[in-house]
C-alpha cells in the first residue's frame, strides 16, 4: 500500500454528525452557466509531501461534529462531510430562520472582503427523499486552511440562503471529502476549474494519511477526545492492521460520469461506497431485503461510508425485521408505528461483514437513553430507514456516525485521472473492546446510581 494519497478516520468514540447525502440533482445553475462533467488534466498527482498537522474537533450532542477552517480572514467551524463533496459557508448576507439562530463566523461576500466572486450562483441539495435540505449562494475563491494545510484561490459557496442542519447545529457550513466526481461541476466559464475541493484532494494525495482520533461519545458512555490529524496514523494502528476494500465504480450506465476524451475507456469512482458481504445481528445473517431497486436491476449489497451522516441507514424492511427483534413494543404494534424502546442493558450487536471480516457496532452507539442522564430506557433509533438503489446512488446501507464511533476507517483516494493505474480502496479496523457489552452495562448502572 503507498503511503500516499489516504486518510483516515479513526474513531474509538465519534461524534455523529447531520444527514447530508447529496440527492442526484445535487446542483444546479443559472442557464447561462458553464457545465463540465468532469474536469481534470491528463496527469498524475505525486511527488510533493506536506507536514502533519493536529486539529481539535468539536461535538455537539453525539449528533454533530465540527472542525475549525480559516477561511480569509475568519475561522469558521465546518462540518466534515465524505457524503458530500462541496465546501461553502454562510455568508454575512444569509438572514433566513436558520442563519438568523446561528451564531458563528461568516464569510464577508462584499466586494472589501478577501472572497472573490465569480457571480455564479449553485444551489445544493442534501439528503434523501425524506431528510432533504439546501444550500444556496455565489461561487467565488478565498484561501483555506485546515489542519495546517492552506489551499490559496480555493473555490467555494458564500451561502446566503439554507435550511441545512449544519447551520441548524451551530456550524458555518460544510467541508465535504468525497470523490471529485461527485461534486458540483457546474461553474461559470470565468472560474476556469471545478467547484470543490480539488487542492484540497490533491494535497491529501501528495500526503500521508488524514485521521480523525479517539473522538469523544457523549452520550451512555463518556469518553475519548476529538482530534483531525494530516499525515499520520494515530497511535497503536499500523497499516497491517488495516482490512482494505475496493470502492464502487460508476459507469455512465450505473448514473455515474462519461469518462473524459484524455482517458476515455476509465470508469471513476463517485462516492465512498463499498460492497459488503453481508449483514448480521446478534451473531445471525440477517435476510436481504426484497424492496426493489428504482431503474436499476438487481444492485450487488453496497454501503456508502458518510461521516455526514447522524445514524445508520438501510433497506425500510431489514430495517423493521433489526428493530423488531430488539424493541418488544415496536413487535408487538402491527402497524410499526411505536417507538423501538428497549431496556438500557439490553446489548445487541449489529455488524456489517466487509472484505470477508466483520466490523459490528459498539452495543452503546446502537441506541441512545430516552431522556438525559437516565440509563433506564433506551430507544434503537440510530438506525432508519432509507431509498432504495437507484441509477448515481446503488447502495443500499449508509454507514454513518454509529458505525464510524466503533470503527477506523482509512479513506485511499488513489489516481483521481486514471483510477485503473491505482483504485481507490477503503480501510477499516474496528475498536469495539471485547468487553463493549459489560461496558455498557457498567455505564447504565453508573447513570441508574447517579438518578438515586
Amino acid at each position: 500500500m503507498p503511503a500516499a494519497g489516504w486518510w483516515a478516520f479513526a474513531s474509538v468514540a465519534l461524534p455523529a454528525l447531520v444527514s447530508s447525502i447529496p440527492l442526484h440533482g445535487r446542483a444546479s445553475l443559472r442557464d447561462d452557466d458553464t457545465t463540465r462533467p468532469f474536469v481534470r488534466s491528463p496527469q498524475s498527482y505525486s511527488s510533493r509531501r506536506i507536514n502533519s498537522g493536529t486539529v481539535a474537533l468539536e461535538d455537539r450532542d453525539d449528533v454533530f461534529y465540527t472542525v475549525p477552517v480559516t477561511i480569509g480572514s475568519i475561522t469558521a467551524s465546518l462540518n466534515i462531510d465524505t457524503g458530500s463533496s462541496d465546501l461553502w459557508v454562510i455568508s454575512s448576507a444569509c438572514g433566513n430562520p436558520e442563519c438568523a439562530g446561528n451564531s458563528g463566523q461568516r464569510l464577508d461576500d462584499s466586494d472589501t472582503g478577501s472572497f472573490k466572486s465569480s457571480g455564479v450562483m449553485v444551489n445544493m441539495l442534501y439528503g434523501d427523499s425524506s431528510t432533504g435540505s439546501h444550500a444556496r449562494g455565489r461561487v467565488g475563491r478565498d484561501t483555506v486552511t485546515l489542519a495546517g494545510l492552506t489551499m490559496e484561490n480555493q473555490t467555494l459557496a458564500a451561502v446566503d440562503d439554507t435550511n441545512n442542519y449544519a447551520i441548524s447545529n451551530g456550524a458555518s457550513g460544510v467541508f465535504g471529502l468525497g470523490f471529485p466526481a461527485q461534486r458540483t461541476e457546474r461553474i461559470g466559464g470565468q472560474l476556469g476549474s471545478t467547484f470543490g475541493l480539488d487542492f484540497f484532494v490533491k494535497d491529501i494525495g501528495n500526503s500521508g494519511p488524514l485521521s480523525r482520533n479517539t473522538l469523544q461519545r457523549n452520550h451512555i458512555d463518556i469518553s475519548g477526545e476529538g482530534a483531525l490529524t494530516i499525515g499520520r496514523l494515530p497511535g497503536g494502528i499500523d497499516e497491517s492492521d488495516i482490512t482494505w476494500v475496493p470502492v464502487r465504480l460508476y459507469s455512465s450506465a450505473d448514473g455515474g460520469l462519461s469518462p473524459p476524451s484524455f482517458a476515455p475507456d476509465e470508469v471513476y469512482p463517485l462516492r465512498w461506497e463499498v460492497e459488503l458481504d453481508a449483514v448480521f445481528l446478534d451473531g445471525e445473517k440477517l435476510p436481504g431485503s426484497t424492496q426493489p431497486a428504482d431503474g436499476v436491476a438487481n444492485p450487488s449489497l453496497s454501503a456508502l461510508i458518510d461521516t455526514g451522516n447522524s445514524v445508520i441507514r438501510g433497506p425500510p424492511d431489514v430495517v423493521d425485521t433489526i428493530l423488531s427483534r430488539v424493541s418488544p413494543t415496536f413487535a408487538a404494534d402491527p402497524t410499526r408505528a411505536s417507538a423501538p424502546f428497549l431496556p438500557c442493558t439490553a446489548a445487541h450487536s449489529l455488524a456489517f461483514q466487509i472484505g470477508g471480516k466483520l466490523f459490528p457496532v459498539d452495543p452503546r452507539d446502537f441506541v441512545a437513553h430516552t431522556a438525559a442522564g437516565d440509563g433506564r430506557g433506551c430507544i434503537a433509533d440510530n438506525i432508519v430507514g432509507t431509498d432504495a438503489p437507484s441509477p448515481g446512488a446503488l447502495f443500499s446501507w449508509v454507514l454513518g456516525d454509529p458505525f464510524l464511533k466503533s470503527n477506523l476507517v482509512v479513506f485511499y483516494y488513489g489516481n483521481l485521472t486514471h483510477p485503473s493505474v491505482d483504485p481507490p480502496r477503503i480501510g477499516f479496523v474496528s475498536l469495539v473492546p471485547p468487553n463493549a457489552d459489560e461496558l455498557l452495562r457498567d455505564a447504565v448502572g453508573r447513570a441508574a446510581s447517579a438518578r438515586m
